[in-house]
Parts: C-alpha cells; structure tokens; sequence
C-alpha cells in the first residue's frame, strides 16, 4: 500500500490540536491565567506572537474559565513597520486590541555604535514600555510568545557566557513587582510553531531595526541545538525536561541543598581566609580536559 503525505487541512488540525493542548498543559502546571483576568498578549508582528494569539483565542472558547484578551503592539517607529498591515489583520480577528505609538528607534540608533547589535537595548526599552502600559491599563498578566525552544537555548547562554543555570520561567514577577509574566508557549516546540504560522498564513513582519540580525551568541546555540536535534532526535525536548525536574542535592548550590549538614559531627571551620572569599584559583572555570581518568 502506497503511503501518501497528509493534506494540509489535516496537517492543520493536528498541528492546532498539539499546540492547543501543549499550550493548555503549560497554562495549567504553571496556573498562568486565573479566573477574571485581562491577559496583555504582546504582538510583535513574528510567528511566535500571531500563534500564541491565535492559541489563546482559541483556548478562551472552551476555557472552564472567564477571563479577557486584549492583543498589544509596540510601533517603535522603524521606518517601513506597516503598522497599517498589522492593524487590518487584528480588526479582523474582532479581538481587542491596542497599537503603542513609542519612538525607541531613534533613542537605539543613538546609543549604540554601528555594527554594534541593537537587540539588547531594544527589547529592554520595549518591556518597559510595555510594563508601563500593562499596569496603567489594569492587565494582569502578560503574555510572551517565548517557546520551549528559546527557554532552552537562553538556558545554554547563561551557562555558556554567565556561569549561571538560569534561563527564562514559564511564569515570573517581573521585577518591578507590578507585572506577572507568563509564557505559555513554554511546552511548544518551534518547529510547530514555525509550520502552524506558516499553514495560517499569517501577515510575518520581520524586524528591519538591525537588519534582522539576531544576537550572534544566540545564534550560535541555535545551530548548536540543530545540530544535536539533527543527530540526536528529541534532545532538546529532554533538555527541557531536565529543567523542570530539578534534584538540588546532585547539583553544588550550598543555597538549594544544605552540603554542610550531611555526615557532620562538628560545625562548620572557615577553610577560606578573609571571612570565606573563595581564592580567584577556584573561581576560575575548571578545564576538564586536564583531569585525567
């Protein structure tokens, strides 16, 4: 029997089902959006955003729940942003929505040099922005489009470039203390993402400020996880769930697992001069090719 390639309204319906209830699953386990909320869902324009719109709409039908949408854009003033694209694509949708009217775009091309990647500063002056407006106009949560795929390679780069095994929360106060931030494409792979806002044919606007040149560092972990994801099928999905199934007492924060306790009979001595410093020597990363077997 001749196996042929499923039709993309079938594709469709699958693609939509797993996003719905990857999305579903996340929103639960993390207890994203309660009763009576007004979710701020940010629409930058990008696949990530117009799918997790298009999910969350989707989702309210049937929610056990009552609680509001309301899609907001940040028009940062690049010249060619059609803005006017974007709005008849909302109007059409019949969801609320606002469009932020905020030159960053000059404030960027000042400050930073040329050559120089502007997504830094970019994106900080556009959470505030949008921190700003979630609070003046009563949202009580904020909708990121950030899937599972950028959780793990922001993951790679705290550990890679900052010594640290942090990487962005499913859910999270925002430092302000005023904003909940959730991310409810958490559970949903890229991939999905890509070929769901491709089959919807959503109106993609790509982002000009920088010549869409993303953060080199970045890039190189996302080729990094391809080529792994390439040879070995389903890493990044374990490496997602490493992080989500944590045992503090095989790691080494003395913050997490209290070390000290375990076997002692005394109380701890001060190994470490000057009141506990640790000597740069030990600072300094571990080179683990110079320990032999």
């Amino acid at each position: 029997m001749t196996r042929t390639n499923a039709t993309p309204s079938l594709t469709m319906r699958k693609l939509e089902k797993r996003l719905r209830r990857n999305t579903g699953r996340a929103i639960q386990d993390y207890n994203m959006i309660e009763h009576g909320d007004h979710v701020m869902v940010c629409v930058s324009g990008g696949k990530d955003s117009f799918t997790l719109l298009d999910v969350l709409v989707r989702l309210q039908r049937k929610a056990p729940i009552d609680f509001s949408l309301t899609a907001v854009n940040l028009d940062q003033n690049q010249p060619g942003f059609p803005t006017a694209d974007l709005e008849r694509y909302l109007c059409g949708t019949g969801i609320d929505f606002r469009i932020i009217d905020q030159d960053t775009y000059s404030v960027v091309k000042r400050v930073i040099p040329a050559g120089k990647t502007m997504c830094g500063l970019c994106s900080r002056l556009r959470r505030g922005i949008l921190y700003s407006f979630a609070r003046k106009a009563g949202m009580t949560k904020i909708a990121l489009g950030h899937h599972r795929d950028d959780i793990v390679e922001t993951l790679f780069l705290n550990m890679f470039y900052g010594g640290r095994l942090k990487s962005m929360p499913p859910k999270l106060l925002s430092d302000d203390g005023d904003n909940v931030v959730i991310r409810p494409l958490a559970y949903c792979s890229e991939k999905d993402i890509a070929r769901y806002a491709s089959l919807q044919g959503f109106p993609i606007i790509p982002c000009h400020l920088c010549g869409s040149q993303d953060d080199l560092q970045r890039q190189a972990v996302k080729r990094m996880l391809a080529e792994w994801e390439q040879q070995y099928p389903g890493r990044i999905a374990n490496i997602f769930r490493s992080i989500t199934s944590i045992a503090p007492s095989q790691l080494a924060d003395p913050a997490l697992f209290d070390f000290s306790a375990l076997g002692a009979n005394y109380s701890p001595v001060a190994w470490l001069p000057e009141g506990g410093a640790m000597p740069e020597s030990l600072a300094e990363p571990i080179d683990h090719k110079s320990i032999s077997a």
